[in-house]
């Protein structure tokens, strides 16, 4: 009846039913198509990332131990103060190589030729010295005895141990794989905790190398970069969505502020080099410079996310605090700003984290320098992490590039710890409405 009322017959009715039905079909298979499509695309993306952790970490675990020979040094009282004065000047310049190079002999006495000696001596870090220097140093009283010293291998032994060097012993000759098999044999040979990889900073010997310098280097960065860049920020943004008038002038800097959050990152190196050392004349390689530089490419994300953070608080918020008799001012301060500030803790360690990988605005500005001493202040010379990794990645010695590897591992856990906060942060303190 009711399809003689439309106008249509039973024969009409089914063939719509089923047109209908058919489009049905086609919807629903093209919806799960879309649905694998994400699939595929969130399986494709989190494979890829495996395989650039999986790579990076099966490239850079290795740097994290080093190789460590057992000597029994004899701190000889001749060779380092012959006059027993214990004066510190003394004891800094005594040659202290030459206790090393006595102590390799000990151990292999049948090496007599000068050619032998030479690639003895080279199974030990040049480091070695050092590090008798700095026991003599700290304590002055070993003077005259012989010490069990474990003192760093050469970083061609440093690979032929662990693996590395998997046919013959790469850049080793044959006398020395034969010389580190007959201290490993002895247990004089073994592979301990890179503590130097934390603690020190950069050098030309790759197992001396460590990464501490640069990350104190970014510390002094990024703490330069939130002092400044978050209270601008937060301050432009609340002026801007609660104070400002909307006219000509201001949607002119809101456009600015969205174009320069799509500036590429070197302008603003350009920018610092132009601006803070040619014009202002502050010393190249700083982490002054390099934060005032993050600073100008960090505050157009803060303040785009700190306005959309005073956004999502409710227009409820603000009339019922004036309506109780709060000024404008004190409306924002104790009750809009409060609302939205854990987004704008968001944003801001989400532009941090951007902030703290970045390397081309730091070229620009000299941090690219080889800084072996570890920064006291942010007016001294200094790189950062992704600097590091940069000069790093361009060094001949394999070494190199297991540090460069271990070197990207602890800047991912440091942007994944950022970012895992940014996501607490969220959601410990966000407010539904």
């Amino acid at each position: 009846m009711n399809s003689m009322n439309n106008g249509m017959g039973p024969v009409e009715h089914g063939t719509r039913n089923l047109l209908i039905q058919a489009r049905l079909k086609r919807r629903y298979f093209t919806e799960k198509v879309f649905q694998l499509l994400g699939i595929l695309a969130i399986v494709t993306a989190m494979a890829m990332l495996g395989v650039l952790f999986v790579t990076i970490i099966g490239k850079g675990y290795r740097a994290f131990q080093q190789t460590f020979i057992r000597l029994e040094v004899f701190f000889d009282r001749v060779e380092i103060d012959p006059l027993g004065t214990g004066e510190r000047d003394v004891l800094s310049r005594a040659d202290y190589g030459l206790l090393v190079k006595n102590a390799m002999r000990d151990v292999f006495p049948y090496v007599t030729e000068r050619r032998e000696k030479r690639e003895l001596y080279a199974v030990v870090s040049s480091g070695a010295a050092f590090q008798l220097r700095e026991m003599v140093m700290s304590d002055p009283g070993i003077i005259g005895s012989r010490q069990a010293v474990w003192v760093l291998a050469d970083d061609d032994v440093d690979m032929y141990i662990k693996g590395v060097f998997e046919e013959g012993g790469g850049r080793l000759s044959e006398r020395q794989v034969l010389w580190v098999q007959d201290l490993m044999s002895r247990g004089d040979l073994r592979k301990r905790l890179n503590t130097a990889f934390f603690t020190k900073g950069d050098s030309r010997e790759p197992e001396l190398a460590g990464i501490g310098g640069a990350v104190v280097g970014s510390l002094y960065t990024m703490t330069v970069t939130l002092l400044l860049s978050f209270p601008l920020g937060v301050a432009t943004a609340v002026y801007l969505e609660e104070f400002a008038p909307r006219n000509f002038f201001t949607d002119i800097i809101e456009v600015n502020i969205n174009n320069l959050a799509a500036v590429p990152s070197i302008v603003f190196g350009l920018l610092g080099l132009a601006v803070y050392l040619n014009f202002f004349g502050l010393p190249r390689s700083a982490p002054l410079v390099g934060g005032l530089v993050l600073t100008l490419m960090t505050l157009p994300t803060i303040i785009i996310a700190s306005r959309a953070s005073l956004q999502a608080v409710p227009p409820s918020i603000r009339q019922g605090a004036l309506g109780v008799g709060a000024s404008q001012m004190q409306s924002v301060l104790h009750h809009v700003l409060p609302l939205a500030l854990p987004g704008m803790l968001t944003g801001t360690i989400i532009g941090m984290a951007r902030a703290l990988g970045e390397t081309a605005p730091l070229l620009m500005i000299g941090m690219v320098a080889f800084i072996v001493d570890i920064p006291a202040g942010i007016m001294d010379k200094a790189t950062v992490l992704p600097v590091q990794i940069y000069l790093w990645a361009d060094s001949p010695e394999r070494a190199f590039l297991e540090r460069t590897s271990a070197a990207i591992i602890v800047l991912l856990a440091f942007l994944l710890l950022m970012n895992g906060l940014a996501v607490v942060l969220r959601k410990k303190f966000e407010q539904r409405w």
